[in-house]
Order: C-alpha cells, then sequence, then structure tokens
C-alpha cells in the first residue's frame, strides 16, 4: 500500500535519538490504524511486540519517540521510521542482514568447533541476524583465547561477502602467529630458596638451545596457573603455611615473541605439628581413625599428608556406610610457629543402595555381572565393596573399560544408586581362523573359542586346527559359577598328534588323546583351589631320524603309555584386569601327579608369578616367574621325555629360537653335528618388563608395549644312559639372557597378535636365535 505523507514523525533512528535532547512538542495523537513496511524475515508480530503504541489511545510525540528506541534495541533493524497519515500510523524499516554462513580460515592451534562455539554465544551463527558490534567484540574474544595460547601476534579478520535477499557471508581470517618463547622466569620475596630450585618446580622453563624439541618453553596462561599451585603446594608441604603468590607480572617483548615472567611469593615461617585432635562423631574408634593420621607432632606440616589423611578417613567411614562423610581439617597457627590440627568428623546418614544399575554390556548378560558384585542392594554402602566389585569386574577379562559412580537419589539424604558402565571387547573368536607362529608354521583354525560365550560368562572352546607341527581337536567347557556360591566345574576331551620334528624338537612325534574334569573353590576373595581328574594316553612314533634317547626310551618302557592324572592347584589372583593387567599380582602352585596303576608313574610341580607395579597413570614395571619341576616315583626312574619342559620363544625366553634351548638330544647317526633340543624337567623362566604407553594411540586398553629382560632355561637332573649332549643339574651360569622391545594386541576378532624385537645378550655354542618373532591368531 502507497502512503500520501501529510506529516513525517521522524526521518529515522538518528533523528529520534537528538530529537531526546529537545523539547518536544506538546502533540498529542490517537490512532486507528498501525502498519509496518519494509519487513523480509521478521514477522510483523515480533515488531508489534516490541513497539509499545497502543490502537486508539492517546499518545505524545516523547512516547512515540520512546517506543522507536524500544523497537530499534532489539538489534534485528538498521533503522525504523515513523509516518503518519491521518489516523494512520506507518513503521518503515529496514532490517539487517540474516548470516548465510561463516567461514573459518587459518586455525590449526583451535578447533573450528571451539571458535564457532564462541561466536554462537556473542550471537553469530548461521541463520541469526548479523550485529557488527557482536562481531566486534568476538574479534577480541579469539585474539584473546589465543593470547592464553602464549600467540600474541596472533591477528583476527573479518570481512563481509553480501548476498541477495538481504544475506551476507561471515570470512573469520586468523593468522595463529607464533608461539611466544619464555625468555626468562624470575623470583621475588624467595629468602629461603633460590630461583634454580624454585625453577625446577614449574614446567615451564626459559627457552634453552634443545628447547626446539620441547614446549615446555612455549608461555601459556594455564600452564603458568598450573606452575603456580604447584609452587604453593611444594611450600605447603614443606611446613611454609603463610605461603602466598603475591602477584605475577607478565613482559611481552615489542615483536611479542619474547615473554619475561616474575613471579612475587612471601614465603613466611614454617610449622611443625604441635598436636592432632579428632572431633566430631567419629563413628569407628578413635584408635583407628589415629592410625589413619600421616602426620605426627615435631614434624614440619605437609598438606599432601593432610589430604591423605582426611581421604583416608573418608574411605574409613565409607566403609561403615557413611558415603557422604564430611571430613575436614581445621589448622590453628601458634606464635611459636606450631600449628594444632583438628580433624573434625561429621559422617552424616548411613547410606543406603537402592539399586546397583548396569550400562554397556550389550553381549553379556546382567547376572554375569551381578554375581561379581559384593555390594548388595538394600545393604548400607559400602566404599570397599562397591570398589571390590568395580575390580572384579574388571579382572574377569570381558571388558576394556568398567566406570563406577553412586549418584545420591533425588529427594533423598541416605540411599544411592550404584551404576557400572562397562565398555565390551572381544574375548574369542566365533569363526574361522588363519595364524601363523615362528614355532608352529602356519595355523589353521575353525570353531568357537570365547571366554564369555554368548555372554553367559563361560569359557567354551570347540576348535579343529591344524598347523606343520600340530593337529588337533579340542573341547572344553569351563562354567565359572556351576553352583550359586562360586563353585566352578570345566570338562574337557582332546586328540592330538604332534610332529615335534618340525619344532626343532627332532627325534620323536607322539598322537595322544584325554579327557579332563576339574572344579574350582573359592576360598578367599581373591584365592581359589582348583582339582582335576583326567585320563589320557599317548603313543610315541620315531621319526626319520630317531635320537638314541628315545630309541632307548621305547626299548624300556614301550611305545604306548596311559595315565590316570590328578591335579590340584592354588591361585591367588590380584591382577586389576583379566587382559594386560597393569597392577597386582598373581601367583600360581600347580601339582599334577599320574596315580599308582598309570603305566609310569610321574609328577609336575609349577609355580607361576606375576607382579606389576604401576608408576603413574601410564606407566608399569613388570617382573614374572615360571618355575617347574618334574619326577618320577615308585618304579619310574625319571618323567617321561614327553613330558619334558622346554623353553625359548615367545612367551618364554624370547630371542632365542622356539623351543631350541636347554640339553640336547644325541642322533643316532655320529656324523649330524647339530642336535636339537631334548628338554628338561626342570623349567627356570624369570623376565622383568618396563611397560609404557604408545603415545599416538587413544585407545591403550588392547594394546600394551613394553622393553624387557628375559632369563632362563631348562635343566635335566638325570641324563639318559645312551646321552652324550646332557649335563645334569642346575647351573644358573647358563641361564639364557636377552633384552628387547615386546607388544601385545588384542585385535577387534579377538585374536592375539604379539610381537617381539630382541637382542640374545650371552648366547652360547649351539644356541639359536632369532631377532624378530611374532604369533597371529590361536597358537599351541
Amino acid at each position: 500500500m502507497i502512503f500520501r505523507k501529510k506529516q513525517l514523525l521522524s526521518v529515522g533512528f538518528a533523528a529520534l535519538c537528538a530529537s531526546a535532547s529537545v523539547p518536544a512538542l506538546a502533540a498529542n495523537y490517537i490512532f486507528d490504524d498501525l502498519r509496518v513496511e519494509g519487513l523480509q524475515r521478521v514477522t510483523a508480530a515480533r515488531v508489534f511486540s516490541a513497539f509499545p503504541v497502543q490502537l486508539h489511545q492517546t499518545v505524545s510525540d516523547e512516547q512515540l519517540t520512546s517506543a522507536s528506541k524500544k523497537l530499534f534495541a532489539t538489534g534485528l533493524f538498521d533503522d525504523v521510521r515513523l509516518e503518519r497519515d491521518g489516523k494512520l500510523l506507518l513503521l518503515v524499516v529496514k532490517e539487517r542482514p540474516s548470516i548465510e554462513e561463516i567461514k573459518i580460515t587459518g586455525n590449526d592451534q583451535i578447533k573450528e568447533e571451539e571458535l564457532e562455539k564462541g561466536l554462537a554465544q556473542s550471537g553469530l551463527k548461521s541463520g541469526q541476524i548479523f550485529q557488527r558490534v557482536a562481531l566486534e567484540q568476538v574479534t577480541l574474544e579469539l585474539e584473546r583465547m589465543y593470547h592464553a595460547l602464549g600467540r600474541y601476534s596472533a591477528k583476527i579478520s573479518t570481512e563481509l561477502e553480501e548476498l541477495p535477499d538481504n544475506r551476507v557471508i561471515l570470512n573469520v581470517k586468523i593468522n595463529e602467529g607464533d608461539v611466544a618463547t619464555i625468555r626468562h622466569i624470575n623470583f621475588t620475596g624467595n629468602d629461603r630458596f633460590d630461583n634454580e630450585t624454585l625453577q625446577k618446580r614449574f614446567e615451564l622453563e626459559p627457552r634453552q638451545a634443545w628447547s626446539l624439541f620441547s614446549s615446555a618453553s612455549q608461555y601459556s596462561r594455564p600452564k603458568l596457573q598450573g606452575d603456580l599451585e604447584r609452587l604453593k603446594n611444594w611450600y605447603l608441604d614443606r611446613g611454609y603455611l603463610k605461603y602466598s603468590t603475591d602477584s605475577t607480572q607478565v613482559s611481552v617483548s615489542p615483536d611479542k615473541l619474547d615473554v619475561y615472567i616474575t613471579v612475587n611469593v612471601t614465603e613466611g615461617d614454617v610449622y611443625n605439628v604441635r598436636e592432632i585432635k579428632l572431633a566430631g562423631d567419629l563413628v569407628v574408634p578413635s584408635d583407628e581413625v589415629l592410625d589413619l593420621i600421616e602426620l605426627d607432632p615435631g614434624e614440619p606440616f605437609s598438606r599432601t599428608k593432610l589430604e591423605n589423611t582426611r581421604e583416608a578417613i573418608r574411605k574409613r567411614l565409607g566403609k561403615e556406610g557413611f558415603t557422604f562423610a564430611n571430613v575436614s581439617a581445621i589448622p590453628d597457627l601458634h606464635d611459636d610457629r606450631t600449628v594444632t590440627l583438628t580433624f573434625a568428623v561429621s559422617p552424616g546418614k548411613r547410606a543406603y543402595v537402592r539399586r546397583i544399575n548396569f550400562a554397556g554390556n550389550v553381549t553379556t548378560k546382567d547376572e554375569v555381572l551381578r554375581r561379581e558384585i559384593t555390594q548388595m542392594e538394600a545393604a548400607s554402602a559400602s566404599t570397599d565393596s562397591i570398589n571390590n566389585s568395580k575390580v572384579r569386574l574388571e579382572r574377569l577379562g570381558y571388558f576394556k573399560n568398567v566406570q563406577v559412580e553412586t549418584p545420591r537419589v533425588p529427594g533423598t539424604d541416605d540411599l544411592i544408586d550404584v551404576n557400572f558402565t562397562v565398555e565390551e571387547q572381544a574375548s574369542g573368536s566365533l569363526s574361522a581362523s588363519v595364524g601363523y607362529s615362528q614355532s608352529s608354521g602356519i595355523i589353521f583354525g575353525a570353531g568357537v573359542k570365547q571366554n564369555n560365550f554368548l555372554g553367559t560368562g563361560n569359557d567354551v572352546s570347540f576348535s579343529v586346527n591344524k598347523s606343520d607341527t600340530v593337529k588337533k581337536l579340542d573341547i572344553s567347557v569351563w562354567d565359572p559359577y556351576y553352583t550359586l556360591d562360586g563353585v566352578g566345574r570345566g570338562i574337557s576331551a582332546f586328540y592330538q598328534e604332534s610332529d615335534l620334528e618340525e619344532s626343532d624338537i627332532d627325534g620323536f612325534s607322539t598322537d595322544s588323546f584325554g579327557t579332563k574334569m576339574s572344579f574350582g573353590y573359592p576360598v578367599t576373595e581373591t584365592t581359589r583351589l582348583s582339582m582335576s581328574l583326567g585320563a589320557d594316553s599317548t603313543r610315541v612314533r620315531t621319526g626319520d631320524d630317531p635320537v638314541k634317547e628315545v630309541l632307548e626310551f621305547i626299548q624300556e618302557e614301550g611305545r604306548s603309555h596311559a595315565a590316570l592324572k590328578l591335579g590340584f592347584a592354588v591361585t591367588d589372583n590380584r591382577l586389576n584386569k583379566g587382559f594386560l593387567p597393569t597392577a597386582g599380582t598373581y601367583n600360581k602352585l600347580s601339582a599334577e601327579v599320574s596315580v599308582p596303576g598309570s603305566d609310569m608313574n610321574f609328577y609336575k610341580l609349577g609355580y607361576r608369578g606375576r607382579f606389576l607395579f604401576p608408576i603413574g597413570n601410564d606407566f608399569a614395571l613388570k617382573f614374572r616367574s615360571d618355575l617347574g619341576y618334574a619326577g618320577g616315583y615308585g618304579d619310574t626312574d625319571q618323567v617321561p621325555f614327553y613330558e619334558h619342559y622346554f623353553s625359548g620363544g615367545l612367551g618364554s625366553i624370547r630371542g632365542y629360537k622356539g623351543n631350541s634351548l636347554g640339553p640336547k638330544s644325541t642322533p643316532a647317526d655320529s656324523s649330524d653335528e647339530d642336535p636339537s633340543a631334548f628338554g628338561g624337567n626342570v623349567l627356570v623362566e624369570t623376565g622383568a618388563e618396563f611397560i609404557f604407553p604408545m603415545w599416538f594411540v587413544e585407545d591403550q586398553s588392547s594394546l600394551q608395549t613394553s622393553v624387557f629382560l628375559d632369563a632362563g632355561n631348562v635343566f635335566a637332573t638325570e641324563c639318559a644312559s645312551v646321552s652324550e649332549n646332557c649335563t645334569e643339574g642346575v647351573e644358573f651360569s647358563d641361564l639364557r639372557m636377552s633384552v628387547g622391545l615386546g607388544m601385545t594386541w588384542l585385535s577387534p576378532l579377538g585374536l592375539p597378535l604379539e610381537f617381539s624385537v630382541a637382542k640374545a645378550l650371552n648366547k652360547k655354542s649351539g644356541d639359536d636365535t632369532e631377532f624378530f618373532q611374532f604369533s597371529v591368531g590361536q597358537t599351541f
């Protein structure tokens, strides 16, 4: 609609603002109609809601001016004009452009998502109305973000690209500049410690010749704040209770590439502990609480020991169900530079568990997880039981990660839920597989091998495998909860043909079959007693070039032997995870004996130990030991040679060829100058590893890398009468040693991959060494 202007009330918002300082004419108006002209995207309803003028009411010039200002203040318009035609009031507006797109270029140090989030918080977002004032604020904010990273030379520029229909593209161009490096860090007010001592408390450090390879000299405001807090804690741990950081000055060179830091501190005096008191409702005997206190009268105050004590008391109360207990430490400073510490205990109400929930277990059934939980529903909450439940879940080996939370039930002050969140990992294979091992050659396998079969928690293996050395059919089932109280039962059967000539164990091969039933009984939380009864039959076959020891054995004992075996084992497992643990201990003592009436009477004793000590969050030390002894009894003087121990290769002494160490056989052909390993009845293996993370791999739960030192060998306490390459007795000087780098990875299919590169340290004549060793998939 076209209006013939009879009276112009305002020529724009600028005129309105100017008229505010000029006495308004004493004019009043009544309008019967109100219309808007110039709208494109903004609705008329939005305009009328922001323009406080009602029809059929008397309004003055001042009221119209005020209403126009309020409409302009919405930020939707570049210009607002009022025009009157009799009883009609016309609002003529010019909309601000809308943002079609925001393009950001030049950013490497800050992700585009973070920059876009900052723009959106200031009202700059695709589809929003463009406001130049907000853009100027955002430019300053982006520069501030880069300054916090030490990039004082960063520059932010913006350009508007106009599009049809009153739209614009906002181009944000970033020049991140270079990181300013620290030239000098100075401390003032430090009388007790020199600058060099305090500097060692900082991660930041002045630029040195080697700083090209380190970020320690690159200035960052968050890093500086962290260093200042670290310095404060260092002083407080030495008794300087009145230490304070008074101020910090950060100066930047004119070219904005060098930073000079000055830290002004007040050290104060050292305060020793005068007395320790307890206050509040202790709940537990005071003697127990006092035993948890790490600070002693007469020694300097230490914040770390103070916090450790507070946490220890809180955990002790949590063990009794007081999950929300509060323990505060109140220091009372005296003029003689001593401090009295009062630990005030407020246990609050005893907390009870309403519900235990599980999340993330897509395959594993809830009952498999629930039977590992030692914290009961409707019982008082115990931090020990909850943490122990978490460890038991991790120890299963089914999960990459286990997290637990204990949120308070809304609307209550004495109820919590215990929520376990697990991340499952492949724990076996349900398909055909192909693998390779240097000791066994190409391995073909088909069947089921899972430690958590169909999510039931049962270990199931049904496999047919073939390699260069072994053909094997194996069926086994292990139910760790055959009874509700944790008694496990296993049943297995096997048939195996072994061509050991292909494993550098010349002179014989065996065919064997058997079955076994085993039971495991929980003795304590971490200890299990297991027993087994099995029967097997073994037939010895001579190879193309049988060695003298085998020929003598067959002549004296025959080729076929049946045995009924009893087995016993005690296992104490305190590892933090079932696969690739990083902390805890594992000890197993085992014994197996063929019962009287078997064709041959012998026994085998074994010990396996694993000791892992975490160093920080990502590193660990691991020590291992594997010991074995086998012997005969009754009418049997020696253990059958096919029950011998062998050493060398992956899982043993890396760097030496698999099964190559220990006593050698005596070839029937005297011209053979390369006898092979014959094994022995004594096994001694040990090793130490330093476990470290691969810094470029985000998920470390299925990968473990380490540098290692292995040592071990096998020995014979009694040699066959025909042996020419066997020395009786255990000589520790004959232990073989190697050092190298190893890696174990659980692939997404559940198949383990292991490799090592190792250097044999004390190779002797006749030893076979291998620098690189690996295996993929199932190995025998």
